[in-house]
């Protein structure tokens, strides 16, 4: 079986770093991805997904990564499911981030990040991490 996630696209906001209760960095995030075509209106639109990262991947996102940065990540999609309080059956899709490049500067984040989500601009890699 293959399952794998390839994605580029723009930081919604900050990433949020937390740590499991037994000291595993988590970092969840939104990635604002522009769809390769226009509506019946003309305009583009964007699909805002649900990641995750681990581990020292997650410290990575939580240091480097801001709102408006342009990301790219490989990964996998991962569905949960649970019970809600009110007894109800709940899932949830997300993309657990094993790849992550930054590929823009994160002073080009800070000036595009009224911008998101925007075209993808890959013109320069700063930092990748492969985890």
């Amino acid at each position: 079986m293959v399952n794998t996630v390839t994605m580029v696209g723009r930081m919604v906001q900050d990433p949020e770093l937390r740590y499991t209760p037994s000291g595993v960095a988590v970092a969840r995030f939104t990635l604002a991805v522009t769809r390769p075509f226009k509506n019946a209106q003309g305009d583009v639109e964007a699909d805002f997904i649900d990641c995750v990262a681990w581990q020292k991947s997650a410290e990575f996102l939580a240091r480097y990564g801001m709102k408006g940065r342009l990301t790219g990540i490989e990964g996998r999609l991962q569905v949960r499911s649970w019970n809600a309080a009110d007894g109800s059956k709940r899932r949830s899709a997300e993309v657990v981030a094993e790849r992550i490049q930054f590929l823009d500067s994160r002073g080009a984040a800070a000036a595009d990040a009224a911008a998101v989500p925007a075209q993808a601009d890959t013109e320069r890699v700063e930092a990748t991490l492969f985890a």
